[in-house]
């Protein structure tokens, strides 16, 4: 004999019957590019009608999309670095330091987050053109960090919450110093956030559009600027191509993240087990 459905069990299954639905909503139109990049036609079609890596190999052989894709990286690897050290400098400010104003400073380093980019692409344009910065790598890489620390601060800031900061302490009043301190107790503790900090300052550079079509010139423009140009003069199966490779980047800097978030639990399980005796 079957049991009847509990109290609000309905409500729960359409609630979640609502929210894969609302998943597969958002994730269909990436898994649909996939197939359309090994199309054999010359134009975007879903399903393709073949297998073919024509389109990898035409966007590897032409010049523009490969010096566009290595101008991100370069923008990329300079704002990871960047974001995550004056994020680290920032976090341990917030959690170790006295400072004045601390709301006023945590309302602006959630500014970039959510001010629109439209107007910041504005503001940026208007400040680049007067100080010479548009299609310069230090212009992007300054615009990049600003998109990125936010998340670079909240990230450092969990890995920071999580770690014990009794072992300072005990390191302290062993007489190390501050600065040995931080680097023998506490950047090992924290790496694992410090890392996952700076692939996510990475991928949000390298996927950034918006600030980087306004700041772009005709020769220095980083790849999304690119691909917005080819959509609105030459849609090819290169697009998806790049679009493809593009998702396969963030996948895999997800699963590294979520790789170093079990690396600092791991880290910090232990640490505060032994806090606690």
């Amino acid at each position: 004999m079957s049991r009847p459905p509990r109290q609000g069990g309905v409500g729960r299954l359409l609630l979640h019957a609502l929210a894969y639905a609302v998943i597969v909503f958002l994730l269909l139109p990436t898994v649909l590019v996939a197939p359309m990049s090994v199309s054999p036609e010359k134009y975007l079609q879903f399903p393709p009608s073949g297998f073919s890596l024509r389109w990898y190999g035409e966007y590897f052989a032409d010049r523009e999309w490969v010096e566009a894709t290595l101008f991100s990286a370069e923008a990329g690897i300079i704002s990871a670095i960047g974001a995550t050290i004056i994020g680290t400098m920032t976090a341990l400010a917030l959690v170790r330091g006295r400072i004045r104003g601390r709301a006023f400073v945590e309302l602006l380093i959630i500014g970039p987050v959510v001010v629109p980019h439209i107007a910041l692409a504005v503001a940026m344009f208007l400040v680049y053109e007067q100080l010479r910065l548009t299609g310069t790598l230090v212009g992007f890489a300054m615009a990049h960090i600003v998109l990125a620390l936010p998340f670079a601060i909240f990230t450092i800031l969990a890995a920071l919450y999580r770690f014990d900061a009794d072992l300072e302490m005990a390191a302290l009043s062993c007489g190390a110093s501050r600065v040995a301190t931080f680097r023998h107790v506490t950047l090992p503790m924290i790496a694992p956030g410090v890392a996952s900090a700076a692939l996510f300052a990475f991928i949000i550079s390298f996927d950034e559009a918006v600030v980087s079509f306004f700041i772009s010139d005709l020769d220095r423009k980083t790849l999304p600027r690119k691909m917005f140009e080819d959509i609105d003069f030459d849609v090819s199966p290169v697009l998806a191509a790049v679009a493809t490779m593009l998702s396969l980047l963030t996948i895999a800097v997800l699963v590294m993240g979520h790789f170093f978030k079990q690396m600092a639990d791991r880290r910090a399980a232990p640490a505060a087990a032994g806090g606690k005796e």
